[in-house]
């Protein structure tokens, strides 16, 4: 393993809170692998770069040599993480764990060596557990604490509804930490409560407390809320190359350099890049996002595709083809899934964001006579559209 100084050089690096450095030293200087710990609840199908944040930073444990305990939330996705939440969350079904569950693995493993680290489920345990072990688990916590928390205070401050088994969520996840063993617990910054709370779940069960990491919440697209699919504001793992390198190219000079950061993107390059055009240094950041998740081969083909499109001004090799007897602009957009509604198309016709073989159309009431056409919505949206009788 690495010297204690250069490991805490790249365990901090990009980290918001390191509680403690000192009990972090002190686990260091027993020269044993540490089991670093990190849960994901299978809330969704499909994972964004902002999920990859932490990912990051367990494969670069890995690389120290420590063991990553990558935990999946079955049992606790069952009641939703409350962090950050203004409102009751809807609690998931099993179906919908795990048919959620299916992609989790294989899209970890993208950034995660996963033949190095140990995957479990806190079903194993939670589910096991009876109604005595549960008031055995809560009597470890007072009420009062958990009102010191600042989205449950709200809450409770605003009369909203705030339910006594999202209490039991922080717990679980505490034990989730005694289980595990824990020595380290990575998180969000929106994390934070839970992950204290995991330190003295396990003061209470006698073990040596966990040191909370947080990194910070990777910023979306729109350059002012966290990434999350209900914020429309993300970029998927999954996403096919192009969408992906079209995506990243949108972000904001400035939000970018925290991408190549939170991400470990070309870290060796950065003052390089910062001294060269912005537009150069985010190309770059766009390859090398594409190329860790699909190859370099399609990380190529997207950043062609890129220039074809926007600095050449073309269209496309790829265009889906939507055959339709519509003829009025807004059905037909919105039939052909370029918006997600008719209002949306509307505004977007409003807002001078739609084209038709590359001629600006401000008509929303514009009708199509039979034929083909090229439709371009937004900045990366194409299809070609076929007026059928």
């Amino acid at each position: 393993m690495e010297d204690i100084q250069k490991q805490l050089q790249i365990i901090k690096r990009g980290a918001v809170d390191l509680i403690n450095e000192e009990e972090l030293v002190n686990k260091l200087k027993k020269g044993k692998p540490l089991r670093v710990k990190a849960g994901f609840d299978p809330t969704a199908p499909d994972l964004h770069l902002g999920h990859t944040v932490l990912f990051q930073k367990m494969r670069e444990f890995q690389e120290l040599g420590h063991k990553a305990v990558f935990i999946i939330g079955d049992f606790t996705a069952m009641i939703g993480d409350p962090s950050g939440r203004s409102k009751l969350r809807p609690p998931l079904s099993e179906k919908e764990i795990k048919s959620n569950l299916k992609t989790y693995i294989n899209q970890a493993s993208k950034v995660l060596d996963m033949k190095k680290a140990e995957l479990t489920y806190n079903s194993r345990w939670l589910k096991k557990m009876t109604f005595a072990d549960v008031i055995g688990l809560a009597s470890k916590y007072n009420v009062a604490r958990m009102l010191e928390r600042d989205d449950f205070k709200k809450r409770y401050q605003a009369n909203e509804n705030l339910s006594v088994h999202e209490f039991l969520y922080p717990l679980m996840q505490g034990y989730d930490s005694v289980a595990v063993k824990a020595d380290v617990e990575l998180g969000g910054t929106d994390q934070i409560f839970n992950l204290l709370v995991g330190r003295d779940i396990q003061s209470a069960w006698n073990q040596e407390k966990q040191v909370v990491l947080t990194m910070p919440l990777l910023v979306g697209t729109d350059g002012t809320q966290k990434m999350s699919k209900s914020y429309g504001n993300y970029i998927g793992i999954t996403e096919a190359p192009k969408e992906m390198f079209g995506k990243v190219m949108s972000v904001s000079d400035e939000l970018m350099w925290q991408y190549y950061e939170l991400l470990n993107v070309d870290c060796a390059n950065i003052a390089g890049l910062k001294s060269g055009h912005p537009m150069d240094a985010k190309k770059n950041l766009a390859q090398k996002i594409v190329e860790r998740f699909h190859g370099p081969k399609q990380a190529v083909a997207a950043g062609a595709e890129f220039e074809k499109i926007f600095s050449k001004g073309g269209t496309p090799d790829d265009m889906p083809l939507h055959k339709t007897s519509q003829t009025n602009l807004i059905e037909v957009i919105a039939e052909a899934g370029l918006v997600s509604s008719k209002s949306e198309a509307r505004r977007m016709i409003q807002q001078g964001g739609v084209y038709i073989d590359d001629e600006r159309v401000a008509d929303i009431n514009h009708s199509f006579a039979k034929g083909e056409y090229v439709i371009k919505v937004g900045k990366r949206k194409f299809c070609k559209v076929r007026i059928k009788d």
